[in-house]
């Protein structure tokens, strides 16, 4: 899955590498040398846009703390409604502080949802899949209360795109879009980020989505150029088996973008991601 001229994927020499290495092939936040200073920025647009967009959030759709919806609708109830889940390594983040990257699509009219979770070590990573479930249930049934009636396309981001392509066939579900994703858990548990979520040899198997049939739903997997090997070795590798399965959609590289910057491609109306995801449901995917 390496290039002519790439640095070789971690995963192809993954016994060869001492644990300091397996550390820092999934820690991002090492590899991007200004990403202290991306958090602060992004929090703080975030709360601004939130405040100024404050009419349908905070949505339950379960029991738990983090188990809400915020609810960005469309002027039209018909649009199409991108639902985002936040990443994190399934251990760290909000949806609020990614609140701001709705902006794009809300531009072109769509409907935007953020999905919040319980995090590890609370919850486990099968039962967080399960959780992302629940919330499409909840938005398939009370979103036209909220001005979203529109076609549900899932999208997420690192440990969210995971999140997003492990709820692809959910019936409410009419595509994705996923974003600088880990699709393969095996390597994680060999890493400093097992601790919080102690993976099993089950779960390694039911939530990796390398190992299971690709959907036929559309789905665009998108990477940054600039993003950790280990990143984009699993983006190509997924698109790879859909399109040995015959399975729709597009491998997307964002030139430049490492895995903070390529969400810059999301929160404007002509980012790429905006475009492409526009574009697949504008040729048909409702």
């Amino acid at each position: 899955m390496t290039a002519p001229g790439e640095k070789t994927a971690p995963q192809e020499v993954w016994d060869t590498l001492s644990q300091t290495e397996r550390d820092a092939a999934y820690n991002n936040n090492a590899a991007v040398p200004n990403s202290a200073a991306w958090v602060a920025a992004r929090d703080i647009a975030a709360a601004a846009f939130r405040a100024a967009h404050g009419d349908h959030l905070d949505v339950p759709y379960g029991p738990g703390a983090r188990q809400k919806l915020d609810l960005y609708p469309g002027a039209d109830p018909q649009a199409p409604c991108l639902v985002f889940i936040h990443g994190g390594y399934w251990q760290r983040n909000t949806r609020e502080t990614f609140a701001h990257y709705a902006e794009g699509l809300l531009a072109q009219g769509w409907s935007v949802a953020l999905v919040g979770y319980t995090l590890a070590p609370e919850a486990r990573i099968g039962a967080i899949v399960d959780e992302i479930g629940l919330a499409l249930d909840t938005l398939a049934k009370d979103g036209p209360a909220h001005g979203i009636a529109g076609p549900l396309v899932i999208s997420g981001w690192s440990a969210g795109a995971q999140l997003a392509v492990m709820q692809l066939d959910h019936p409410a579900v009419t595509a994705g879009l996923a974003i600088s994703g880990v699709y393969e858990l095996g390597p994680i548990r060999d890493t400093f980020l097992n601790a919080a979520l102690q993976l099993t040899d089950t779960e390694i198997a039911t939530c990796s989505p390398l190992r299971h049939v690709p959907s036929h739903k559309p789905l665009i997997i998108a990477y940054g150029t600039h993003e950790v090997p280990a990143l984009v070795h699993d983006s190509r590798a997924l698109s790879g088996r859909r399109v040995a399965a015959g399975a729709p959609g597009a491998l997307l590289p964002i030139l430049g973008a490492d895995h903070f910057s390529i969400l810059d491609e999301l929160r404007a109306p002509q980012g790429q991601l905006t475009r492409a995801v526009c574009d697949l449901m504008a040729k048909g995917a409702a």
